[in-house]
């Protein structure tokens, strides 16, 4: 009898020692899946911010735009600006005007589009822009000044280029990749375009060909139709 009780007894303690392990164990994988749950929902977090700032960073690259600015500034060449960014701030990020500059028609509140290129006349210049500016918008000015600073930079290498800066207006049918870029928002892409266009499909018969090349819409072809010819 009493080694019937002791058998029942070893039994129960060893059913407790099994409960309790059972227990234990049940205890450690629940708060391990939690554990793990949470360290889960902090990586996704970790690489949804992630993302996001990539998202932000790309949209932040997207709105920089680079314009060329030359003449009476003390810094001439390529600048990096935000987009919607004006000809006043192009001239602060070119180390600011010169003595000599002349602005009295320079719109210093346009609007700057990528690749366009702004050139800031001297006091030299200042009789010949106002025996201009009567016939004339600062931006054809612009063109033209900008035009006539290449043809000096280039003269033992392009006549085409003295020609279209006398004429003031740039020729789509023979210009080239340089004096395409002179043109108010278009970059080396598009004057890329313009050429590969005109190499596979002939001279544009009427300026409104132009449309024909891709990135030249309705609004930046108004922008240019008065600088251009086919001539």
């Amino acid at each position: 009898m009493n080694n019937l009780k002791r058998k029942q007894k070893i039994a129960l303690a060893i059913i407790a020692i099994i409960s309790v392990i059972i227990i234990y164990l049940l205890m450690y994988y629940q708060e391990k899946n939690s554990l793990d749950i949470v360290q889960q929902d902090e990586l996704d977090i970790t690489q949804k911010e992630g993302k996001q700032d990539e998202i932000k960073n790309e949209t932040e690259d997207k709105k920089i735009i680079k314009v060329h600015v030359s003449g009476a500034v003390n810094q001439e060449g390529v600048v990096e600006l935000k987009e919607n960014s004006r000809i006043n701030d192009a001239i602060e990020k070119a180390g600011g005007l010169r003595a000599d500059a002349y602005i009295e028609f320079v719109n210093l509140a346009y609007i700057l589009e990528d690749g366009m290129k702004i050139y800031i006349p001297n006091v030299n210049e200042k009789e010949k822009i106002q025996e201009e500016v009567g016939q004339q918008t600062y931006q054809n000015l612009q063109n033209k000044y900008s035009n006539e600073s290449n043809s000096i930079q280039t003269e033992n290498n392009s006549s085409t280029l003295k020609n279209n800066a006398k004429a003031n207006k740039i020729n789509i049918n023979t210009a080239n990749q340089t004096e395409l870029e002179t043109l108010p928002g278009i970059g080396p892409s598009i004057a890329t375009k313009i050429i590969n266009y005109r190499n596979e499909n002939g001279k544009f018969k009427l300026i409104e060909d132009l449309k024909e090349v891709n990135g030249i819409g309705e609004s930046k072809f108004n922008k240019i139709k008065d600088l251009i010819t086919i001539n």
